[in-house]
C-alpha cells in the first residue's frame, strides 16, 4: 500500500532551523551497518534554501527513506539530488576500520568524512540517529531521520545508490558471493558461499560470518 504524504519525510525540521538564521543545512546518513562485506558508506547533502521553502512538488515529493524505495526509483532520485543539491559529500569506513574500531565508531567516522568532503561547508547538520563528536557545527540527532527529514532521506538515497553500485562492481571481483543481489548482507546464499569459499579480504571478520 502506498505511503500517505503525512507518513513520509518532509521539510518541517529544516524550516524550523532556517527560521533561526542558518542557511546551509546538511542532512547526513550512512548505509551498510549490518552488512557482512564491504564498507559503511555515508553521504551529506545540502539542499538549497529555495527548494526547502517551496511547496513540495516533483521529485522532491518522492524523497523518502531509501530502504522503502525501489532500486530504479532510488537511482532516478539520486540523479535529481546530485543535480539539484547545493553540495554533496561522501565518506566511508572500510571493513578493516570496522573490525578495528567496531561498527558504531566506524559509522561515525564515515559520516564525519562525508561532512568534511563537502565543497560547501554546512552551518548546521542533521544526523540520522547519531551525534557526531568533534564536529565544529551545530547539530541535532534525528532518530529515524530518514523517515522524517527530506535532507537526511536524500543523504540516505545517495549513500545507498553509491554503495549498491560498489557491490555490483565488486561482485565481478569476488565472484560466487552473489554480492550484486545481497549487497553484502547476510542472506542464506551469502552464508553458504562463506562456508564453501571462506571470507574475502573485504569481509568484516569481527562480524559473525556463520549462519546460525
Amino acid at each position: 500500500m502506498p505511503k500517505h504524504r503525512s507518513d513520509m519525510a518532509d521539510f518541517r525540521i529544516e524550516k524550523k532551523i532556517l527560521r533561526k538564521g542558518f542557511k546551509a543545512l546538511a542532512g547526513v546518513d550512512e548505509v551498510g551497518r549490518g552488512a557482512l562485506f564491504g564498507p559503511v558508506v555515508s553521504a551529506a547533502v545540502i539542499l538549497p534554501c529555495a527548494l526547502i521553502n517551496q511547496k513540495l512538488s516533483g521529485w522532491v515529493r518522492e524523497v523518502d527513506d531509501s530502504k522503502v524505495i525501489s532500486p530504479p526509483k532510488r537511482m532516478r532520485l539520486a540523479k535529481e539530488i546530485l543535480a539539484n543539491a547545493a553540495s554533496v559529500g561522501l565518506g566511508l569506513s572500510s571493513n578493516f576500520e570496522i573490525d578495528q574500531k567496531n561498527i558504531y565508531w566506524a559509522s561515525i567516522s564515515a559520516m564525519k568524512r562525508a561532512v568534511e568532503n563537502m565543497a560547501i561547508a554546512p552551518d548546521f547538520i542533521l544526523v540520522d540517529g547519531f551525534s557526531l563528536n568533534e564536529v565544529n557545527y551545530p547539530q541535532i540527532s534525528v532518530p529515524g531521520g530518514d523517515k522524517k527529514c527530506i535532507s537526511i532521506a536524500a543523504a540516505s538515497i545517495v549513500a545507498k545508490v553509491i554503495r549498491d553500485e560498489m557491490m555490483m562492481l565488486l561482485d565481478r571481483v569476488y565472484q560466487g558471493y552473489s554480492l550484486s543481489r545481497n549487497k553484502g548482507y547476510g542472506t542464506k546464499e551469502h552464508f553458504r558461499a562463506l562456508e564453501k569459499k571462506g571470507p574475502t579480504p573485504l569481509h568484516r571478520l569481527s562480524f559473525n560470518l556463520r549462519c546460525e
